[in-house]
């Protein structure tokens, strides 16, 4: 089996892991808000990094170097993942998805900001196209633009955040620092956000297993998309991110009775065609620059 086949299955994994969060957030929705479903999430989570940590004797590599950056990459991540889960509750779920799949998108408008990189003329043609792709999913003026549907736009750009100081933590920390501070700090968020809110429901015994799903699919999402890029680059496996759209429109007819529509199936395209212009360009600027 080649390394582009085994990246291609890691990426299944991912899209199956996240289209497992998706409907037990769903499934969830009616009796724990997002508050609740993420502290339960972190605590599930917690729990196996902590695990795999001390069984693998990484805990030298837990360090303190970049609590900040910590802090800030996870408050983006904990706003981005908290409008998800209330999005999943309004609207349908391929709509959901096709508007998370502008995150790449507003990575490319935000570096420039954050990180100092330079926003080169296909990078502004990808955003540009990308914000058609918006435009078709949510029409504007022909529908009324929901608040599920600004949620999902506004959890984006909470990914994107995300995204941006990841990459910037990954110059000087290993993956397992980086999942060790996800989890612990977005479980004293989620903590802090449910005493505020106060409202504390417990899972019953027919949700908890839903909310372990949710723990365990969150953090084998990170896991599989990070094994996929390290064995293809990012042209080969993001291809497959897409099939996470048609697959979650025939999940939500079949289990939520959601109609298919076509306007969010073209928009996304749209949308994804402007996310695959820029790794292209991208991944053809480095080869360039590697000769």
């Amino acid at each position: 089996m080649t390394d582009t086949i085994r990246a291609c299955l890691w990426m299944l994994g991912t899209v199956m892991s996240f289209i497992t969060m998706a409907v037990c957030g769903r499934l969830l929705a009616g009796t724990l808000d997002t508050f609740e479903i993420m502290m339960y999430r972190s605590i599930v989570g917690v729990i196996v990094v902590c695990a795999v940590i001390q069984l693998r004797g990484l805990w030298p590599e837990i360090t303190r170097r970049h609590l900040g950056i910590h802090l800030l990459r996870n408050m983006g991540h904990f706003a981005g993942q908290n409008l998800w889960f209330a999005a999943l509750a309004l609207i349908p779920l391929a709509q959901v998805f096709a508007l998370e799949f502008t995150t790449p998108l507003w990575v490319l408008v935000l570096s420039p900001l954050l990180l100092g990189e330079r926003l080169t003329r296909i990078g502004a043609l990808s955003a540009a196209l990308g914000f058609v792709g918006i435009l078709i999913v949510t029409r504007p003026g022909m529908i009324e633009v929901s608040t599920g549907v600004l949620l999902a736009s506004a959890s984006a750009i909470g990914f994107a955040l995300s995204i941006l100081l990841t990459r910037k933590l990954t110059r000087t920390e290993t993956i397992a620092c980086i999942l060790f501070y996800l989890t612990t700090m977005q479980l004293l968020m989620g903590i802090v956000t449910v005493v505020w809110d106060g409202d504390i429901a417990v899972p019953t015994a027919g949700e908890i297993p839903w909310v372990i799903m949710i723990g365990f699919a969150g953090l084998f999402a990170h896991f599989c998309y990070t094994k996929a890029l390290s064995l293809a680059p990012a042209t080969i496996v993001s291809p497959v991110d897409f099939i996470r759209l048609p697959l979650i429109m025939i999940v939500g007819a079949m289990f939520f009775s959601e109609a298919m529509d076509p306007f969010v199936a073209l928009g996304a395209i749209l949308i994804f065609g402007a996310n695959y212009l820029n790794i292209w360009h991208s991944s053809r600027q480095q080869a360039v620059a590697a000769k």
